[in-house]
């Protein structure tokens, strides 16, 4: 059957992400012990992953739990924000942009609330793909069966007829399970020689 449909991953993927250390430069600051600020916010980073709280939520939460200021919460969240969206992977966006005049195209990406802001503003995401299916907007997250048959519906493709391409291994075995042609990204020059030998072999 043919591919009409090739989905991307970002953190990892689409963005090249490193741990900037974030928490243990605020734990340094607040005199808390390592592992400490993960600990109290765990709860409210799940709920923000699938939309269970706002971004207002998590600002009074951050403030509540780890004793800021709103001041110092904006820093905080800066820095988060950071972290989160590393730095472009140039490359690879530019081959996403020119496959949209060759198949469908769409973004698949646990996220957290206020990324999709966060990343147009940066990066421009909603004017790279077709589709894009957030996490915390659909209120499910990778590996969910039923978040990869959410983003083909939203194609209007089967899942035989798509690809998905991410640098985390549970999620590629969850598309797999779920009838897709799953790619785990290594680098960019494997990725995009396997994304094109699917599509070849397809035609």
């Amino acid at each position: 059957m043919a591919i009409r449909a090739v989905v991307f991953d970002i953190g990892g993927v689409l963005e090249i992400t490193t741990d900037l250390g974030v928490a243990e430069q605020w734990e340094n600051r607040l005199g808390l012990p390592v592992g400490e600020l993960d600990k109290r916010m765990f709860d409210v980073w799940a709920a923000g992953s699938i939309g269970a709280i706002t971004e207002g939520e998590v600002h009074r939460a951050v403030a509540d739990r780890l004793g800021l200021t709103s001041q110092h919460v904006e820093t905080f969240m800066a820095d988060i924000w950071k972290q989160y969206l590393g730095v472009p992977n140039t490359e690879l966006i530019e081959y996403a942009r020119r496959l949209r005049s060759r198949c469908h195209t769409a973004i698949l990406s646990n996220s957290f609330v206020g990324a999709r802001e966060q990343e147009q503003a940066a990066y421009g995401f909603e004017d790279l793909v077709g589709r894009i299916v957030y996490s915390h907007e659909v209120g499910m997250s990778k590996p969910d069966p039923r978040i990869y048959a959410l983003t083909c519906a939203r194609l209007g493709v089967l899942p035989e007829e798509t690809v998905f391409l991410d640098d985390v291994g549970g999620f590629v075995a969850g598309a797999r399970d779920a009838g897709i042609h799953a790619i785990h990204y290594q680098n960019n020059t494997q990725a995009i020689g396997e994304i094109e030998k699917l599509l070849t072999a397809s035609r």
